[in-house]
């Protein structure tokens, strides 16, 4: 079990986002987008804007990327890249209307002269890379199923010189790994069984069995689509249980409200990629 009584220290982290003035729901690349569900997108961005300043707020610095106009889904800057250690693994898209976005990431990066990678096959960044420093040496956690491919997995692991598991998700409704798990601190995660395959299940099991393990109600309110430092974790208003759990767990759920993103299949954690120096 979970030691409530450990003292949750916060570390300070490096973010980038990018806001969500042209975001729009245009197409349906996800069971969450629904084109005839109109978005409001001012208050898109106020939504956004609470987010940074809450991320700000927590002593956390927050870099910005651009949007750009036609690409309505750049607000989920996490699926840009993925960075361990000062390296960034580039993105490569699914979807054709999401294509364009890896080369302003890979922009960004280059501007601030991080080492990158560039991808020979398909991955989706942080949205199915999560990083657990602490676990096992250092872990990347990567998911496989429906968006990046398996043989990604392998270049993110030469890439960045980690060991990577691969897990398989089955469910469209968490058709990324941030919206089935999450790191919570640098040795732990929470995550939703029920969105892996069975042999995944055993392995996350195995290697954290000290996880906090959310429920269907949870999961489907997005609350796994959490961004933490370790002690204030950062999460859908929505997802109430999952705040409960983290709270018995020794952590602080910093609710934040984001019912316009959810719209195209994101919160919390699909805002916000982690720039690992």
């Amino acid at each position: 079990m979970v030691n409530v009584n450990q003292q949750r220290v916060p570390r300070k982290r490096t973010y980038l986002m990018c806001s969500p003035e042209h975001f729009a729901v245009e197409y349906a690349i996800n069971p969450w987008m629904d084109v005839t569900t109109p978005v409001d997108r001012e208050l898109a961005v106020k939504q956004w804007d609470r987010l940074r300043d809450t991320l700000v707020g927590l002593g956390h610095e927050v870099h910005l990327l651009t949007p750009e106009r036609g690409l309505p889904d750049m607000v989920y800057a996490a699926n840009g890249a993925f960075v361990v250690d000062g390296s960034v693994y580039g993105a490569r898209f699914k979807h054709e209307q999401r294509a364009a976005e890896a080369a302003l990431h890979h922009a960004f990066y280059e501007s601030q002269a991080w080492r990158f990678i560039a991808p020979s096959e398909t991955n989706e960044g942080e949205g199915d890379f999560a990083y657990v420093p602490e676990a096992h040496g250092g872990l990347i956690l990567a998911g496989h199923g429906f968006r990046t491919e398996i043989p990604a997995h392998a270049e993110a692991q030469e890439a960045l010189g980690r060991p990577v598991v691969s897990l398989r998700l089955i469910d469209p409704r968490f058709y990324h790994l941030d919206v089935a798990l999450a790191s919570i601190d640098d040795s732990n995660i929470v995550y939703f069984p029920g969105a892996f395959s069975a042999a995944s299940q055993r392995v996350l099991t195995q290697l954290f069995p000290d996880a906090v393990i959310a429920d269907d109600e949870d999961a489907m309110a997005f609350g796994l689509n959490l961004v933490s430092d370790g002690a204030n974790v950062v999460l859908n208003s929505e997802a109430t249980r999952l705040a409960g759990k983290l709270k018995a767990a020794g952590y602080t759920p910093v609710p934040v409200d984001l019912a316009e993103l959810k719209k195209g299949g994101g919160s919390v954690k699909c805002c916000i990629a982690e720039l690992r120096h």
